[in-house]
């Protein structure tokens, strides 16, 4: 199952076909977009192997400018790809589905910038330690029994969570690295 009202929140456990969805999505966005994608990876929930996710592709589009991004919008759009803009500070969004059902959301942010290497972490950080997966997966869970019909209390509600898990990630990361990082 791939996709979700808009507005409203389901988990679903993980499901291998989102893999392969975001691997065909990534491969149409890298012929569609050239040299301008530096980079191209499946991030958010539905990259964790352990957790419910709603049913929502997320995949992120690194730039060396956000405004590169934007001679490619028609084309995008020949191909099911919605411009939704600038939803986000410095991220440009694009959608998939139609107006009723969202199937993937295109986040375009800058290359190595702070949202690029946070996206990249969090899932890294996730797959790495279950045990930091199942925290946010019993989080998610709790908040959609609260807010099954509002996304955006159930998005406010995870941002606690969500910075105490980047916060262990950077470290992690850089644990790793070296300074470089």
């Amino acid at each position: 199952m791939i996709g979700l009202k808009r507005g409203t929140v389901t988990l679903v456990p993980y499901q291998e076909k989102w893999s392969e969805d975001a691997e065909k999505i990534i491969s149409l966005l890298k012929h569609l977009l050239g040299d301008t994608a530096i980079d191209i990876q499946h991030v958010g929930s539905t990259a964790v192997y352990l957790i419910h996710a709603k049913p929502i592709i997320d995949i992120s589009v690194a730039v060396r400018d956000l405004n590169d991004i934007l001679p490619h919008i028609e084309v995008l759009k020949q191909n099911d790809i919605i411009f939704r803009g600038e939803v986000i500070e410095g991220e440009f969004l694009f959608v998939m589905g139609n107006d009723e059902i969202r199937t993937h959301h295109i986040h375009v942010v800058k290359w190595n910038g702070t949202k690029w290497i946070d996206y990249i972490n969090f899932r890294d950080f996730l797959n790495t330690f279950p045990e930091k997966a199942m925290l946010y997966d019993a989080c998610k869970r709790k908040l959609v029994m609260q807010f099954s019909n509002d996304r955006k209390s159930y998005t406010a509600g995870k941002e606690e969570i969500i910075q105490r898990l980047l916060t262990e990630a950077r470290t992690w990361k850089l644990s790793l690295a070296g300074d470089d990082f």
